[in-house]
C-alpha cells in the first residue's frame, strides 16, 4: 500500500522574523507522524521583506520544504487556494494543512489531526471554543469580544451549531473536500479571511465529516496581525448573503408565496365568474381555480425536487383537493368553537386605520395559520412524499 502525502501550507507576507522558527517547529512535530509522507509548502505573496529568500536558503536544510511564490499579493484565501491547487496537483498531495506563519497555531497538535483523518474525518478543525481550547488571556476586552461574539454571530446566522469554531484558520483539508468546493471559492469575495468561513460552510453543506481538536491560540510575537476592519464587513456580507439565499430557496417561503398567488387568483376570478354564474357556483369555480393554480405551482416550484409524473396527476390532484378542503374545515371548526365557547367581542381598536380587532378576526387568523400548517403537512407527507 502506497504511503499518502500531506503538506502543511504556510501562507506568508512579511514573515521574515517568524518563518524559520515556524518551519523548524512544524518539521519537528511531523517526525512523530507515522504512515504519511509529510512536508511543508510555503506560499509567499512576494513579500517586500523577502521572506521567500530565507525560505530558499532553508530548502538546502530541509529536503521536504517546498516554495510557491505569487507574483502579486493574493490575500489569505487566494494564497491558500493557489497553495492547495499546487499541492494537490503538481505535488500529488492527499491532505493539506492550513497553518499560520507566526506560530499562533500549536504545532504539537498536528499528530492529532492525522489521527482524526485516519479515523475517517474529511476536514479537521483546530478549535478555540471547545473544552481544552482557548484564546489569549492577555487580549484586550474588545478583541475577545470580536472573537467570541463574532464566532457566535456566524453560527447563529448560518443556523449551524454543530461546529464550534467557524473562524479558525488551523485546519486539515482532504483532497476530496478541496475538489468538491474549490470552484465555488473563486473570486475576490474569498480572497481574504472570508475564505475560512466560505470553505467550511460549503464543506458542511455537502455533507462531509468534520472533526474538531482543541488548541490554545497564541498571539504573534513579531509583526502585526493582518486582520483589518474589512474582515468584519466581508464576513457579515457573506453570511447574510448565504442566509438570504437559503431563505429564498426555502420550501416554506415558496409555499407561502404560492398560497398568496392562489388567494389572489381566487379573488380576481371570482369577480369574473359572478358575471356569468350564480354566486355559489362562481365561488366554487374560483376556489377550484385557485386550487388548480396552487397544485401546478407546487409541483413546478415548491416541490420541484419531488416533481410528480404525468400519470400521477389525476390521483394527486384529487388528494390535493381533499387536503385543501381539510384546511377549510379546520378554519370553520376553529371559528365555530371560538364563537360557541369563547364568544364574539371586541378586543381593541387601531384608531390610525380605524380598524376594530375582535375575537372573530382572531379566530379567522388562527384558523388560516393552522390550516396552512395542515396544508404544508399534507402536501409534504402525502402528495409530494420524499423519495426513499
Amino acid at each position: 500500500m502506497s504511503i499518502k502525502k500531506a503538506l502543511v501550507i504556510i501562507p506568508t507576507y512579511n514573515e521574515l522574523e517568524n518563518i524559520e522558527k515556524t518551519i523548524i517547529e512544524v518539521f519537528k512535530n511531523l517526525k512523530s507522524v507515522k504512515n504519511w509522507n509529510c512536508g511543508i509548502l510555503v506560499v509567499d505573496d512576494t513579500s517586500p521583506d523577502k521572506t521567500y529568500e530565507l525560505v530558499k536558503k532553508l530548502q538546502k536544510k530541509f529536503s521536504k520544504l517546498e516554495l510557491l511564490i505569487n507574483k502579486k499579493k493574493a490575500g489569505l484565501g487566494g494564497a491558500y487556494l493557489k497553495g492547495m491547487e499546487y499541492a494537490f496537483g503538481k505535488l500529488k498531495a492527499d491532505l493539506v494543512f492550513q497553518f499560520d506563519a507566526d506560530l499562533s497555531h500549536d504545532p504539537t497538535k498536528i499528530p492529532l489531526f492525522f489521527e482524526k483523518i485516519d479515523q475517517g474525518a474529511d476536514l479537521v478543525l483546530g478549535s478555540r471554543y471547545i473544552s481544552g481550547g482557548s484564546i489569549p488571556a492577555d487580549w484586550g476586552l474588545h478583541r475577545k469580544f470580536l472573537s467570541v461574539v463574532g464566532n457566535l454571530v456566524v453560527r447563529t446566522v448560518l443556523t449551524n451549531f454543530s461546529v464550534s469554531d467557524w473562524t479558525t484558520g488551523y485546519r486539515a483539508v482532504t483532497k476530496k473536500v478541496y475538489q468538491a468546493v474549490h470552484k465555488e471559492l473563486a473570486g475576490d469575495q474569498f480572497s481574504g479571511y472570508t475564505f475560512q468561513i466560505g470553505l467550511l460552510n460549503k464543506t458542511v453543506r455537502k455533507g462531509f465529516s468534520i472533526a474538531e481538536i482543541p488548541f490554545h491560540f497564541k498571539d504573534r510575537t513579531f509583526g502585526k496581525s493582518k486582520i483589518g476592519p474589512e474582515y468584519i464587513k466581508n464576513t457579515l456580507e457573506y453570511i447574510m448573503k448565504v442566509r438570504l439565499q437559503d431563505l429564498l430557496k426555502s420550501r416554506i417561503l415558496k409555499f407561502v408565496i404560492v398560497g398568496g398567488i392562489g388567494a389572489l387568483t381566487q379573488l380576481t376570478t371570482l369577480q369574473g365568474w359572478r358575471t356569468i354564474f350564480p354566486y355559489q357556483l362562481a365561488f366554487f369555480l374560483a376556489i377550484e381555480g385557485a386550487v388548480l393554480m396552487n397544485f401546478i405551482l407546487s409541483n413546478l416550484w415548491t416541490f420541484s425536487d419531488r416533481k410528480l409524473k404525468p400519470t400521477q396527476y389525476p390521483a394527486k390532484f384529487l388528494q390535493f383537493n381533499l387536503a385543501s378542503g381539510g384546511s377549510i374545515l379546520i378554519q370553520q371548526a376553529i371559528a365555530f368553537l371560538g364563537e360557541t365557547f369563547v364568544g364574539l367581542f371586541a378586543l381593541f381598536t387601531l384608531p390610525i386605520i380605524n380598524l376594530n380587532i375582535d375575537t372573530g378576526m382572531m379566530y379567522a387568523v388562527g384558523g388560516i395559520l393552522i390550516g396552512m400548517f395542515w396544508n404544508f403537512f399534507a402536501y409534504n407527507k402525502f402528495i409530494w412524499k420524499k423519495k426513499k
